[in-house]
């Protein structure tokens, strides 16, 4: 572990990151759990909610994504396809031990699920509580203030091939249908045929 300079977090190394991929192979596949629900009402604020309420046209209603300028949008408009970001809370909780924490990493919503691309490839539908939504193809990556929060050795661990691939840093997703998101609902795949 490493200090942060200024403060007194501890942030893991990238031996004590890469130790945890086991655990983080073994989220479940099918059907997993919402750990967390997070609003983010403007920057750096974070709301964790007891219930979410999710629309096509909002995201997360009450969230900040329609207001954030996107760099991947040719008019800097907020991107459709990075409505809502998911993380994995065996990656975080590898990153943070504390829970208390977690909320900075930016993501509205924490499960135990397997989140790899080969087994959520962009399109796939998700059905979370109420809602539906879907992977999208945008690539999830960490920023500077995912260093500042979490430390460079989490950074580079997330955005390594294998972080990659397993997509330790999160996926976007859109929202088809509307619902209600509370922590303890389930989340699954839809299966298709």
């Amino acid at each position: 572990m490493k200090t942060a300079p200024g403060t007194d977090i501890h942030h893991r190394s990238l031996d004590d990151l890469r130790a945890t991929l086991p655990h983080i192979r073994l989220a479940p596949r099918d059907e997993g759990i919402v750990r967390l629900v997070v609003r983010r009402p403007s920057v750096e604020a974070r709301e964790v909610l007891d219930t979410g309420d999710f629309t096509p046209e909002e995201g997360l209603v009450g969230d900040s994504w329609q207001a954030r300028a996107c760099s991947r949008s040719p008019d800097r408009s907020p991107h459709p396809d990075m409505q809502i970001t998911i993380m994995s809370v065996r990656a975080i909780g590898a990153i943070s031990p504390d829970e208390t924490r977690w909320p900075l990493a930016g993501d509205q919503l924490f499960v135990d699920l397997d989140l790899t691309y080969d087994h959520l490839p962009p399109g796939t539908t998700l059905h979370v509580g109420e809602c539906r939504l879907e992977v999208t193809e945008q690539l999830h990556t960490g920023c500077g203030k995912f260093i500042e929060r979490f430390g460079v050795d989490a950074m580079k661990w997330v955005n390594s091939p294998e972080g990659r691939a397993l997509n330790l840093r999160g996926i976007y997703a859109r929202v088809v249908t509307a619902g209600r998101v509370r922590p303890g609902d389930t989340i699954s795949r839809e299966h298709r045929g």
